[in-house]
């Protein structure tokens, strides 16, 4: 081993890609320590209940590819931080008529606070994780930048794009380089039995066979709701239902009612328990507001700005101007409108593939 000052921590999900992550920093001769976040309690073959987060499997996975190249490795138990960081905040936003997007807080509280902070209680400055994106620091300016993954399949630069200077600075993404084949291809050369392990999809934490509602209801996390009228967009009762948490901007199917063509949801209305629905060309605005903005090659925006806007994680992005509004807010009208922009969902600005920054959509204008 190489100087201690250098001992970085490895978030180990048990996965093929944070594994090679591992064994890529420790190949370098440098002091390592593997973690692995409990997030949810659960007991062998609790699948079909958990998802796929927290697999007694998966610590089992992380821990041989530690002991096979000779570092330690730890659970840590975070229950009590991912209910109150990500969890609570995930049913407050259905509660509330906003669509949440839980994957950016884990990375900004948990991967990258909650264990950065256990991090650094074992001498490591560092934090390693799998994913697909690429830092690197600016001579000019001194801040860490965030680039998109050389893999455009797997560039998860999206999610992270709320870390702050602080976070990106300790943070190291060894895969962000590479393409997923070529991961794949590391593994099975370094004798990884996780090499061909199937990748976790959509939220770890909730089950394929159970929708949000039910996930929600199942950790007494529903609030008391109570039903409303489903109406068109110039306020024409067209049904009921039983709760606009179940409704999301963009939905169409679970309406609970009949029309003779295709409805979606256009938004919903938490003080008036109304979820609005219309044709999808209704779905179309060319402005949005956002707040608890975060940038990063500069520390606040100052005037204009013109970007390439993602609204969502499967969004391409789209040309826009991004206008400062003060207070941690900031306006995005894109030259196009653009499909189902939702209160809730982070909106990412790139130019190229510099990420410059983003915020929180908290509302659609037409």
């Amino acid at each position: 081993m190489n100087d201690p000052s250098q001992t970085t921590a490895v978030a180990m999900s048990g996965g093929v890609d944070s594994s090679v992550a591992a064994c890529l920093v420790a190949r370098q001769g440098r002091p390592v320590v593997g973690f692995s976040m409990q997030l949810v309690d659960r007991l062998i073959g609790e699948g079909e209940r958990y998802g796929r987060c927290c697999s007694p499997d998966d610590f089992a996975d992380a821990r041989r590819v530690a002991d096979r190249f000779g570092f330690p490795h730890y659970v840590i138990d975070m229950e009590d931080e991912f209910r109150r960081q990500v969890i609570q905040p995930f049913a407050d936003d259905y509660a509330e008529g906003r669509t949440p997007s839980p994957c950016v807080r884990c990375n900004t509280f948990m991967k990258f606070g909650a264990l950065l902070a256990r991090a650094r209680a074992v001498g490591a400055e560092r934090v390693s994780t799998g994913h697909y994106a690429i830092l690197e620091s600016d001579a000019r300016s001194g801040r860490t930048l965030l680039r998109r993954a050389a893999d455009p399949d797997k560039d998860q630069s999206y999610f992270l794009f709320d870390l702050s200077e602080t976070q990106r600075r300790h943070a190291e993404f060894p895969l962000g380089g590479m393409r997923k084949d070529d991961v794949r291809e590391v593994a099975r050369e370094m004798g990884l039995g996780n090499a061909d392990k199937p990748e976790s999809m959509d939220l770890c934490f909730v089950a394929e066979n159970e929708n949000y509602r039910e996930f929600l209801g199942r950790h007494e996390l529903l609030r008391e709701s109570s039903a409303g009228d489903v109406v068109d967009a110039e306020g024409r009762v067209l049904g009921r239902h039983d709760g606009i948490e179940s409704f999301t901007v963009g939905q169409r199917r679970g309406l609970g009612i009949s029309a003779d063509r295709p409805l979606y949801v256009l938004q919903t209305e938490p003080a008036t328990s109304r979820v609005v629905v219309g044709a999808d060309e209704e779905l179309f605005r060319e402005t949005c507001i956002i707040e608890r903005c975060r940038w990063i090659p500069f520390e606040r925006l100052n005037g204009a700005l013109r970007a390439d806007v993602r609204v969502r994680s499967t969004h391409e992005g789209s040309p826009a101007r991004i206008t400062d509004l003060g207070d941690g807010r900031a306006e995005i009208r894109f030259e196009e409108a653009q499909r189902a922009i939702a209160p809730g969902q982070a909106a990412v600005a790139y130019d190229g593939d510099l990420v410059l920054g983003g915020g929180w959509i908290s509302a659609a204008i037409e």
